[in-house]
């Protein structure tokens, strides 16, 4: 793995099979989409795709919030991606705030997002791109563009919708509302809301779970969940021929079996 990237963005931590990543600018509530910031998430993101030892992500904040969003001082001071003539704000969001959220889509393990406090705008549409979210009592969620009299440049409308359904997140973004972990948890935003002091350590546990599986299957499963989303059923069983086929000939598919009949604990190598 990488050492962290410049500009304090992104602190990253190994732990066995599992890349804690965390948005670090805790003391300005973690803003995102400074210049630099989407090749900063490409670069890790490249690192852990390529790493077969890494099987699971875990991404937090530091401080009390998860993201904030993009930078309000910035887009006050018309500086940085917010700055310039329309179609230079425009190839601002293409080539930094999207390249940041393409890479955290694209990563090929699963990620689960701690979130352990605001996540508000384009904070809250990064949680939303993980597979999996677990919130801390202090958690809230907002896509609060309107607000601010622009609209989600970051796809938003795109990604909102797969999570909570139309109508939440239509309420949301049209109301700017922010809502708390409770009524998160109701409208099926997270999976869970749990203590703010044990909220990593949840995170750890289900990612030790997740981190015990075949690493191979673990990544074609994501794939396919994510294809699941876009292609017709026909197309979905067709991928999933293909792909248990080759999942058959793995000596991890052995181990599962041999495991399961012996009635012991499998061990997965990725092989």
């Amino acid at each position: 793995m990488p050492s962290s990237p410049p500009q304090s963005l992104i602190r990253i931590a190994r732990e066995g099979a599992v890349t804690i990543l965390t948005l670090d600018r805790g003391e300005t509530m973690n803003p995102l989409g400074a210049p630099g910031d989407g090749d900063a998430f490409v670069g890790v993101a490249d690192a852990i795709n390529r790493d077969m030892e890494c099987r699971v992500v875990i991404l937090t904040g530091a401080g009390r919030a998860f993201s904030a969003g993009g930078d309000i001082k910035a887009m006050q001071g018309k500086t940085g991606t917010f700055g310039g003539t329309a179609p230079a704000i425009s190839d601002g969001y293409r080539d930094n705030i999207h390249l940041m959220l393409r890479a955290l889509h694209g990563l090929r393990v699963p990620v689960i997002a701690a979130v352990n406090g605001p996540a508000i705008g384009l904070g809250c549409d990064v949680a939303c791109l993980a597979d999996i979210r677990i919130a801390s009592e202090a958690a809230k969620f907002g896509v609060t563009f309107l607000k601010l009299g622009i609209i989600p440049g970051d796809g938003g409308t795109w990604i909102l919708p797969r999570v909570i359904g139309m109508s939440r997140a239509a309420e949301l973004f049209y109301t700017g509302d922010v809502i708390d972990a409770a009524t998160a948890h109701e409208w099926g935003l997270v999976s869970r809301v749990v203590p703010a002091e044990t909220l990593m350590d949840e995170a750890r546990a289900l990612a030790a779970k997740i981190a015990a599986m075949p690493p191979h299957a673990l990544r074609q499963s994501k794939m396919l969940l994510r294809q699941g989303q876009q292609v017709s059923y026909d197309s979905a069983l067709e991928l999933a021929a293909n792909t248990q086929a080759m999942m058959h000939t793995t000596a991890d598919h052995a181990e599962g079996v041999a495991a399961l009949i012996e009635k012991r604990a499998a061990v997965f190598r990725g092989e």
